[in-house]
């Protein structure tokens, strides 16, 4: 059977050019040529059928012959916001892993005990975009803006909005107060935890203090399993 090859190409509709990126990729890693059939994904839920109607070093353009909408296979939506991790590479790893499980959106945070207060936007929308491919979805996350905390809680919109902290034992646990299908919007803090002062604010502000079990998890495991949850819960 012959392997499927997936391309992003926002606007893929209005263009008949596949960006420089991805041109390359297919030219010259793949070694594609002028009638190889190929999927486009437009990352705002759907895919092109295409066929290469041009190929040279520089550029590869393109033919659409079908579409179809395909969504996404959740509902309501699923947005994580978590303090980087000190070591990037487990930040990255949460991103790609995420977006194969599937979410909305994906804020990072600077918190009181953060370890790191910047990142790279550019890579790991490419992280977002490669792993998009791979799992072979049509949406692609949303990457806001590095907030800080403060300026977060204030500003979060989702009907249901979570902190995950590890100050009370005797917290819910996530995966039993999230409701089914919703908008959901779950808080992962840094090494050091979100400070109790954070905890506060964000209960002020409407955010309800959950635990993801009894084990004491790293950031990105945490962030990452609360990915899980909230897909099993919106999970058609």
């Amino acid at each position: 059977m012959k392997e499927v090859r997936y391309f992003y190409v926002p606007d893929a509709q209005h263009t008949d050019l596949l960006p420089d990126d991805e041109a390359q990729h297919a030219l010259r890693v793949l070694r594609l040529s002028e009638g190889d059939e190929i999927v486009l994904i437009d990352g705002e839920g759907s895919f092109h059928d295409a066929v290469i109607t041009h190929a040279d070093k520089r550029q590869c353009r393109y033919r659409i012959t079908d579409s179809h909408f395909a969504g996404k296979f959740w509902k309501g939506s699923i947005h994580l916001a978590m303090a980087p991790t000190k070591n990037i590479d487990r930040t990255e790893w949460v991103a790609e892993k995420a977006t194969e499980i599937g979410f909305d959106s994906l804020t990072f945070l600077r918190c009181q005990f953060s370890e790191r207060t910047q990142i790279k936007p550019e890579r790991i929308e490419r992280i977002l975009i490669s792993a998009m491919k791979q799992s072979k979805k049509a949406l692609k996350p949303q990457l806001h803006d590095m907030t800080d905390f403060r300026s977060f809680i204030q500003s979060a919109t989702e009907t249901h909005k979570y902190i995950c902290h590890c100050y009370d034992d005797n917290l819910p646990l996530l995966r039993d107060v999230l409701p089914p299908c919703a908008d959901a919007l779950v808080m992962i803090g840094p090494e050091g935890d979100f400070s109790i002062d954070e905890v506060r604010l964000a209960e002020a502000a409407g955010f309800q203090s959950v635990s993801l079990g009894a084990a004491r998890l790293r950031t990105e495991t945490a962030a990452l399993v609360a990915v899980h949850l909230m897909n099993l819960a919106n999970t058609k």
